[in-house]
């Protein structure tokens, strides 16, 4: 029998990212840029799995074993998330298991793709003996031109590729990403047939429209990147060809609505309501987006949407067909009440707009808002923090998520923080939001203490707020009011404010 030319696996480190939260409340999402690199190397011709160790709930010891059973002759890490920025929190797990493959299979050929790896190629070589070969960006060409050499000759000409020679790391010239053109024929879909579907659920609130029933549950891209530049954003980082930080990358491609429609065609088959679409921002291009509605409401789907918009890209007039395509959240970008504050870091005409009237805007076609906040950036102080919270329970949306500033490797803040010398997670599950090492930044008047001991307050003070519950309880019923009330009885441990405590 043909052995497997390549295994990509999607690692697990939930309980060290979310903490208890893990058990419940997060979502387990299908591993998207797993399924697509898998679908890129079978239409060339190459044999392709997938191992979601976080879907199956395998320890590294089990993960381990199914690599060394399926015996690929490379077996990809393929290091995303949730979100961008999870790429470095999900680290972790990766390198654990990379470790426990190679202990237990010490021929096999590891490689590692992801937004972590991109930014930092040389570092992650340098650091783990065990990754033999690493993408410098979305890999997409280096992963199929890698299965075309026997893994020993010829890697110089691999472009994108970083590996080891006599002991030293080589990271050859870069590669092309996928243009927009290629993208139907390089980047075709995911296979959804080689993924556990029954195994993946959406958040809670997310389901809130649809009975709070958060299984079955699918998520795609239908565009790759952003126009934006926004200093605290790592998305870019996988454009890179030879820039050092996102905002040097940013590229935004997409798939034609045509192509996107097939997608959204299987999810009915398959009796999947509820879906993401993880654009970094979905409403942005009303030729792409509208069309897509159009198509979506023209065959009766009935389904649960939810997707990311900035304030400003959101226009009324789009609005009625996002909610007749069954968009019934929009995620918003509003990230600080204080227009210092959001200004710094922020690019575009953002400052101008106002947020309270889009907010009301959106809510007015009946979607929901799930508005998310930023806490710790470069010009806060406990004042303008204070104005971010407030507008939070003024405005009272349906969800709000609650963030610290993170320096994440790829964006722009890193570089800030690396030549202000301020300090960074010590491991890589201190780059989650939700772990009990995260690190977040300091500001130019607060700790990283304070910073963190705040946003964890201020989520709280929301998430137990009479007005929300009320909310929750009179729009969705009991289910959603309950479950977020037993969600806040699970306080999350943080090591630097049991440091400072302690002190």
């Amino acid at each position: 029998m043909k052995q497997l030319d390549i295994l990509f696996i999607h690692p697990n480190a939930a309980k060290r990212i979310y903490q208890d939260l893990s058990k419940d409340f997060s979502a387990i999402e299908p591993p998207i840029w797993a399924g697509m690199l898998a679908n890129h190397c079978l239409t060339r011709g190459f044999g392709a799995e997938i191992l979601d160790c976080e879907a199956l709930h395998l320890t590294p010891e089990q993960a381990a074993q199914q690599v060394k059973e399926l015996n690929p002759r490379v077996a990809c890490f393929v290091v995303y998330g949730q979100q961008p920025s999870a790429s470095s929190q999900n680290m972790d797990g990766a390198v654990e298991l990379a470790d426990h493959v190679k202990a237990l299979v010490p021929d096999a050929k590891i490689l590692f793709v992801g937004g972590h790896v991109a930014a930092l190629s040389r570092e992650v070589m340098d650091k783990h003996p065990a990754i033999d070969f690493v993408c410098q960006n979305e890999g997409v060409y280096t992963i199929s031109n890698l299965l075309q050499t026997n893994l020993v000759d010829k890697l110089d000409q691999v472009l994108g590729l970083g590996y080891r020679s006599g002991g030293e790391t080589i990271l050859n010239a870069p590669s092309p990403i996928v243009s927009k053109a290629d993208l139907p024929v390089d980047l075709p879909g995911i296979p959804w047939d080689r993924l556990p579907m029954d195994n993946y659920r959406t958040s809670l609130w997310h389901a809130y429209p649809n009975n709070s029933e958060r299984q079955p549950f699918a998520a795609l891209y239908t565009s790759l990147g952003c126009p934006m530049k926004c200093s605290f954003c790592m998305i870019n980082i996988i454009n890179r060809q030879e820039n050092e930080y996102s905002d040097g990358s940013a590229v935004f491609r997409y798939w034609d609505p045509e192509f996107i429609i097939k997608q959204f065609d299987e999810f009915a088959r398959r009796g999947i309501k509820n879906i993401k679409i993880a654009d970094e921002l979905f409403v942005l291009n009303a030729n792409h987006f509208v069309r897509l509605c159009e198509m979506i409401i023209e065959r009766g789907y009935d389904f649960n949407i939810w997707c990311y918009s900035r304030i400003d890209t959101v226009k009324e007039r789009h609005l009625e067909v996002l909610k007749k395509a069954g968009v019934n959240w929009l995620a918003l970008g509003i990230e600080s009440g204080n227009t210092r504050v959001r200004k710094d870091v922020t690019k575009g005409r953002f400052e101008d707009v106002d947020i309270r009237d889009i907010v009301q805007k959106i809510r007015d076609y009946d979607i929901n808002v799930i508005a998310n906040y930023i806490f710790g950036l470069p010009e806060d102080d406990h004042a303008s923090m204070q104005t971010t919270l407030d507008l939070a329970l003024e405005m009272n949306t349906e969800e709000a998520n609650f963030y610290s500033a993170m320096a994440y490797p790829g964006s722009p803040l890193y570089g800030m923080a690396l030549q202000n010398g301020w300090k960074l997670p010590s491991t890589y599950a201190g780059y989650s939001q939700h772990s009990y090492y995260q690190q977040p930044l300091p500001t130019k008047y607060l700790s990283a203490e304070d910073v963190l001991a705040f946003r964890d307050q201020a989520w709280m003070t929301y998430h137990t707020n009479p007005a929300f519950l009320k909310l929750l309880k009179d729009k969705f019923g009991d289910v959603a009011h309950d479950e977020t009330l037993r969600s806040t009885k699970i306080i999350l441990k943080r090591k630097i404010l049991e440091e400072r405590d302690a002190a």
